[in-house]
């Protein structure tokens, strides 16, 4: 089936994923399968995480959430992370024009301190120049990691009880939800991980709870408009029930 008429049949659906999330995987295998140094597989997947936002933001979704560097990926060897440091840089420098010109808004969740100053400066000039931006919500996700992004969210919410400005009978899913990075932003509908791996790598963990979840083998440098259409088509197929069974679906629909 050809990229044009996958496209038509997932916009005639009309149940297109206000939030995607992405787990992008498989740079480094992507490079060593064609005997290139690792960086090339990360330099190759910006060119995917391009299209992809530029065909997420032409179907209407609101939210896309990249796993861009994980809270581990800091345990890798110094002189790679320092590379991916400076390509995240250059690439922000290189698109946010782009990005601001499509009317593509930046942010991020994570914890943007743990980032080399420049890095982190690059970043935050390319959030405040795309702040009043409407179109699609381009999240990356920046020495993230979602135990990490509970912990913080408990031990703020026991300084709050502690001083009388939370009470514990008020605590619930949605005032928990209220410390966590995302909490102006719906949980993903839908979560994508290339590469083949099958785990969640410490993202998005209390987020994703109902996100339906496709994972490809194609890693990320590879993963395109196509991949994206046939991911996008597997969830159109699925039915969320939420706990419930298809009868009681069936007649909330009627």
């Amino acid at each position: 089936m050809s990229t044009e008429t996958l496209r038509d049949q997932i916009i005639s659906n009309g149940n297109i994923p206000s939030h995607i999330a992405i787990i992008m995987d498989g740079n480094g295998r992507w490079a060593k399968e064609r005997r290139l140094p690792r960086f090339a597989g990360h330099s190759e997947g910006i060119n995917s995480v391009r299209e992809i936002t530029r065909v997420c933001g032409g179907l209407g979704v609101k939210h896309l959430t990249l796993y861009t560097f994980s809270f581990e990926n800091w345990s890798r060897p110094k002189k790679e992370v320092s590379a991916l440091m400076q390509l995240l840089l250059k690439t922000i420098r290189k698109e946010i024009s782009d990005l601001d010109k499509n009317n593509v808004k930046l942010t991020t969740i994570g914890s943007l301190d743990d980032l080399p100053s420049e890095a982190r400066q690059g970043i935050l000039d390319g959030i405040e120049q795309t702040k009043s931006n409407t179109g699609l919500n381009l999240i990356l996700a920046l020495s993230y990691g979602g135990r990490q992004e509970i912990l913080s969210a408990v031990k703020t919410m026991c300084k709050d009880l502690e001083s009388g400005k939370l009470k514990l009978e008020s605590v619930s899913e949605d005032i928990f939800k209220s410390y966590l990075y995302t909490s102006n932003i719906p949980d993903p509908e839908l979560l994508i991980r290339t590469g083949g791996e099958r785990r969640i790598s410490n993202f998005l963990l209390w987020q994703i709870a109902y996100s339906e979840i496709y994972i490809t083998d194609v890693y990320w440098p590879g993963f395109r408009e196509k991949e994206l259409y046939l991911s996008i088509q597997d969830y159109q197929e699925r039915e969320r029930r939420f706990g419930k069974v298809s009868e009681q679906l069936q007649k909330e629909n009627n």
